[in-house]
């Protein structure tokens, strides 16, 4: 396994761009065998991303900065606010933040809702590779999940929080806590949610924090719900 690939010059005879991995100068404290687990997820992530479209072009060279170690910084902070033993991430797609959490916390168990088949088969892939007993991939619709199933649930891109509520409005119990991984727009999402939510979603701020790299403010909010719909 290499830690970092290089891309072709083009027909312009451009510079190189380096595929970045840093993970392990910026987290110290992660154990080496977690390392390279990750190392592992950073490979395959590219090369499935050249038939699916996994993460962005513009974040495939620095996938190391915006997605392992913001899916770590912002991991953290839910792992030490949920009590559950059983977390959701909901749309979980390229596997962030819960492949990242699995890693961090492997006394949970952690599901990864998944529609898109071709992502599901992603995700799948690198549970089996990962050896990770405690992950499990739901091939299904968030809305149809059976309701009040949920107590703990993440999302990292899935859409604005007020969407992501009305999606998962059935599916949570009451007192169930959901974490939104945002970027530095975060306020004016928090801001829009409709008054009727909050009938039935409580919002607030569990923590911000930025990247190794970068000025921006990243935050994880959390939506616990207080009533049934």
């Amino acid at each position: 396994m290499v830690s970092s690939q290089n891309r072709n010059r083009g027909d312009g005879g451009s510079e190189e761009k380096k595929i970045e991995w840093r993970i392990p100068e910026w987290f110290k404290d992660i154990e080496q065998d977690d390392l390279i687990r990750l190392q592992y997820y950073h490979v395959e992530l590219l090369r499935f991303n050249k038939k699916i479209n996994l993460i962005s072009a513009n974040s495939m060279f620095d996938a190391d900065l915006v997605h392992f170690a913001d899916s770590i910084i912002a991991g953290r902070l839910i792992l030490k606010d949920c009590k559950c033993k059983v977390i959701y991430d909901f749309g979980s797609g390229n596997g962030f933040p819960g492949l990242v959490m699995a890693l961090l916390d492997k006394s949970r168990e952690f599901v990864l809702v998944e529609a898109d088949g071709r992502k599901a088969e992603f995700l799948k892939h690198v549970v089996s590779r990962l050896e990770f007993k405690h992950v499990r991939v739901e091939v299904a619709r968030i809305e149809n999940l059976p309701e009040n199933s949920v107590e703990c649930g993440v999302s990292r891109g899935l859409a604005q929080i007020s969407r992501s509520l009305m999606m998962t409005r059935k599916i949570f119990k009451v007192g169930g806590r959901f974490y939104h991984v945002k970027g530095d727009h975060w306020t004016v999402e928090l801001a829009g949610i409709p008054s009727q939510l909050c009938s039935v979603w409580e919002p607030a701020l569990l923590g911000e924090y930025r990247l190794p790299m970068g000025s921006s403010h990243l935050a994880v909010v959390v939506t616990a719900k207080i009533e049934r719909n």
